[in-house]
């Protein structure tokens, strides 16, 4: 069906097949023009399956969906071939394993033997180019293409109009806070000028919560104070024309004219019909920014009569343009607290409390629909059937199972599925299939941000863009796609920045669903048997099962073509042994408790294709020297292996790899590090001399976090040299174990350093001689407009350094400890730190800091020092600090009361001070007896 260009592997397998014509791999005639005929002619079913991708499968023909799964595994096994063939002469040197090179053999036509690839590749060239011409004969036979174009209509009604029909007054959570909160931001009433500007007010959030019906709700209470209204359904792929004409037809406008009207014209008579009234416009489910663009040319800034406009959205880039003025505000829609939810469920099915017997079935359902109104009146719905008849408890447990198992699975459930689809279907193909690659997760898990980017390269989701950019930043853009578009929910680190995400559990069905029917991902999870189709299984995720039922399926697979394996534990217990897979790419151990059953490994060294392998908090402690073997190995993660204490030497030669993570205390080898051409990360590494001198050679390293051992003041000359010649660095975390010598940051001064434009993250707990900023901050903070976290210990900090480090633009985050500070008072103004979130100076009691009212706006964390004894001789007997009717946005602080030569009560009246002015929950004070 259309959705094998996004589950197959066309995206990948094409650039590989033009990379194959290339000079270099020396193919004779015959096979270049093999290759060159299945090149055509795979772009050519490549362009067909995209003009379906946009399709929901229910509307699409039968034939369609044969043919294009065809497609997606011959586009599987091609590529298979073309990777096999290119491990056999680019890859490794070892002895290739005999019994795997048989099934090889076997599968693909008795090619790749060691030595023979170039001649022998002809043979599976020529097969599959036999069996592309036969998919493509039964395309032209069966008119695919035509079938493609032209989609059967869609009968049914479109199930958003429910919501605006819907009587709010049965509904839960729509009057009261969130009402209230909509108001509050289109500023109703007032004569103060900026009421009777225009008034723009965006909601976004996933499908389902209730935009359009809390806009309903708002648009029924206030319409009757305004001169004319409208409310105008969009949706995706609209006829603009017929949006402009559906609000002049609301607004009251004469409509007999307007189907011969053109945009322009139809432009013109809005604004004409507009001038000099008071309106009220509601354009409900928007999804594009320039259909925005066009829709805005109708509304006039200069109408200063209290107009006021609201849009939905499921994007956040369409509320940030429709509120791109001044006068335009975004809410943010979220889920419905729990209370809400259970009391929206109960009033649906029971109309008053819940009886005991269905009160632990009933939290689980509610937690499955996670505040999601949609699913909680769709499920209720189906608990009460006619007559308000509810259903016995067994059913209940019943269709909680149903819901674990995705949104298909019972068809009363299907208005849900096709509104949370319709984001679906609007994602390009590539952000389709990355989506759907988040199914191999458990519900509730956390998944962390990098890790996925970096499996999403490994599997080659992300294509190459713009030369010199790197696959992981492009794939970030992915990422961030799909928060833009509410398909993830972003979870958030102690700066306000994006570190990883959840899968909302109804999204989560859904792709599940999808990815089943499409053979993308098979779970072996507890809920199902994961034996849709054993035999074209290409990505497999155990999850919770270690049962001798479990073992006894995953000996029944045939998983020689798996492409990944994703393990969660207690799962490790059933994997299956490594020298099963002929293709693997991706292999993911990450949390399971390998320890010393170093069997879990055996064999890795002959998984030749692997691109992947996490072995993260996996408590390994030797890593087998048959890694070395692993030549296209993107991703080397052994973070948090505490008992891992070197590599091999044998790492040397994974000139392909792009991310490698250690846990402070393992060493490398000399003489490895500089042969890693191709690293972009390296995190936790253990400084010597050999590892800082290598540094430099590494020029597409992008971040960088080193740990220095005690007494290492002779590294820091090389590492400094070395840091000058990274030209591409976004994040260096610098740190240490036991104590450490000062000097690192002047050699930097001497060095004269200049951080590069990309610098994100600068991070060094190695204490600093400087009683005052370091000069690559200082001599041009321009240079820093991407410098969002910073962390520094030095002597102590002047007046102009709080100014500078207040300035830079993108600072979020900033920790500054001083040791020896010498300006006796600190003044944070308001003109700076704009979008600082965490904020920490500590200058012992050395200094008074002062907050000027307006000061750290966004700060939610801050912590600072109160010099008692400085304070008073400086006349502030009374610890005033600026705190009072201050930094607005805190919700947790700390206070160190540093007394140094103060009495104790002169310590404790300057605590009861700062709590006084400072009336938070979360408040600590510290006194420190100096």
């Amino acid at each position: 069906m259309a959705m094998a260009v996004v589950t197959g592997a066309m995206g990948s397998l094409l650039p590989k097949l033009a990379e194959l014509l290339k000079d270099e791999y020396d193919l004779q005639k015959s096979v270049k023009k093999h290759v060159e005929s299945l090149s055509r002619e795979m772009k050519s079913m490549n362009a067909a399956l995209r003009k379906v991708a946009d399709v929901p499968r229910e509307q699409l023909d039968e034939q369609v969906k044969i043919w294009a799964n065809e497609v997606r595994e011959l586009s599987y096994k091609m590529e298979d071939v073309v990777d096999t063939f290119l491990v056999r002469v680019d890859g490794h040197d070892g002895k290739p394993n005999p019994n795997k090179l048989k099934r090889l053999v076997k599968r693909m036509g008795n090619v790749f033997t060691h030595g023979k690839a170039r001649h022998q590749i002809a043979g599976a060239i020529k097969d599959i180019n036999t069996e592309l011409q036969e998919v493509a004969a039964r395309r032209d036979r069966n008119k695919i293409d035509g079938i493609v174009a032209n989609p059967p209509a869609a009968t049914t009604i479109d199930p958003r109009l429910h919501a605006m029909y819907i009587d709010t007054t049965k509904l839960v959570g729509i009057y009261g806070k969130r009402d209230q909160e909509l108001m509050e931001l289109l500023s109703i009433g007032g004569d103060h000028i900026s009421t009777k500007r225009l008034k723009i007010v965006s909601i976004v959030g996933f499908g389902g919560l209730g935009k359009t019906t809390l806009a309903r709700a708002v648009y029924d209470k206030i319409k009757g104070d305004f001169d004319c209204k409208a409310f105008v359904p969009v949706g995706r792929n609209p006829d603009v024309k017929k949006v402009f004409r559906d609000i002049l037809i609301d607004l009251g406008s004469s409509s007999s004219d307007l189907p011969m009207l053109d945009e322009r014209q139809l432009i013109d008579r809005l604004r004409l019909f507009l001038d000099n009234k008071r309106y009220l416009i509601i354009i409900d489910d928007i999804w594009d920014e320039k259909l925005w663009e066009g829709i805005n040319l109708a509304f006039s800034n200069r109408n200063n009569l209290g107009s006021r406009l609201i849009t939905t959205t499921r994007k956040v880039s369409v509320s940030t343009a429709c509120c791109s003025s001044a006068d335009g505000s975004i809410y943010h829609m979220k889920p419905l607290s729990a209370d809400d939810s259970k009391m929206l469920f109960h009033k649906r099915i029971f109309h008053d409390s819940c009886p005991a017997e269905f009160e632990d079935v009933s939290s689980d359902i509610l937690k499955k629909c996670g505040g999601v109104p949609l699913a909680i009146i769709t499920i209720a719905s189906l608990l009460a059937s006619s007559g308000q008849h509810i259903k016995p408890v067994h059913e209940w447990h019943a269709l909680l199972q149903s819901l674990g198992l995705g949104l298909t699975e019972d068809a009363s459930l299907e208005e849900m599925q096709r509104i949370l689809s319709f984001s679906y279907y609007d994602l390009p193909s590539h952000l389709k299939t990355c989506l759907l690659y988040l199914s191999i997760y458990p519900e509730d898990s956390y998944i962390g941000k990098d890790r996925l980017i970096w499996k999403w390269v490994t599997e080659s989701f992300v294509q190459p863009g713009k030369q010199g950019i790197s696959l992981f930043v492009l794939g970030e853009n992915y990422f961030n796609e799909l928060i833009n578009r509410s398909m993830i929910q972003p979870t958030y680190n102690n700066i306000g920045q994006v570190e990883g995400c959840r899968v909302h559990d109804m999204v989560l069905d859904l792709i599940c669903s999808l990815s089943r029917e499409e053979l993308f991902v098979n779970l072996l999870d507890g809920t199902s048997d994961g034996t849709s189709c054993q035999n074209n299984i290409r990505r497999l995720s155990l999850q919770h099962r270690q049962d001798h039922e479990a073992k006894s399926l995953i000996n029944s697979m045939r998983i020689s073509q798996v492409r990944s394996v994703t393990i969660f534990p207690p799962a490790i217990d059933i994997m299956p042994a490594l020298s099963r897979f002929d293709v693997l790419r991706v292999l993911d151990f990450a949390g399971c408790d390998i320890g010393e059953s170093s069997w879990k490994l055996k064999g890795v060294g002959n998984l030749f294709h692997l691109r992947y392998l996490g072995l993260a908090h996996t408590a390994i402690r030797e890593l087998p020297a048959e890694i070395g073997n692993l030549q296209f190995l993107q991703v080397l993660d052994l973070e948090g292996n505490y008992y891992l204490k070197k590599i091999p030497l044998t790492v040397c030669k994974l000139r392909r790899l792009m991310f490698l993570g250690f846990h402070l205390g393992c060493e490398m080898p000399p003489g490895v590090l500089g042969n890693l051409t191709s690293i972009e990360v390296l995190n936790e590494i253990q400084a010597s001399l050999d590892i800082v001198q290598q540094l430099s050679s590494l020029a597409r390293l992008r971040e960088l976090a080193i740990c220095f051992p005690g007494k290492s003041f002779d590294l820091y000359g090389p590492f400094v040299e070395s840091v000058c010649n990274l030209k591409h660095l976004e994040s260096l975390i610098i740190s240490r174990y036991n104590e450490i010598s000062a000097g690192l940051m002047d050699l930097l001064e001497e060095h004269s350093w200049v951080p590069p434009p990309s610098l994100r993250k600068f991070e060094s707990c190695i204490p600093s001689n400087l009683s005052t900023l370091p000069a690559w901050i200082k001599r041009d903070p321009s240079r820093l407009s991407s410098l969002s976290e910073l962390r520094l210990k030095v002597k102590g900090v002047q007046q102009e350094d709080m100014q500078i480090l207040g300035g830079l633009p993108a600072l979020r985050g900033l920790v500054i400890l001083c040791s020896q500070q010498t300006q006796r008072r600190l003044v944070i103004g308001a003109d700076g730190y704009r979008r600082v979130v965490c904020f920490v100076l500590l200058c012992g009691s050395g200094a008074q800091i002062m907050f000027e009212p307006g000061a750290l706006p966004r700060a939610e964390h801050v912590e600072f020092s109160v010099g008692v004894r400085v304070a008073k001789d400086d006349g502030n007997g009374k610890f005033e600090l600026g705190l009072k009717g201050n930094l607005l946005s805190l919700r947790d602080t700390y206070v160190g009361i540093c007394r140094d030569g103060a009495t104790v009560g002169e310590a404790r009246e300057a605590e009861a001070s700062v709590r006084t002015t400072l009336t938070i929950p979360a408040l600590g004070c510290i006194c420190s007896h100096e």
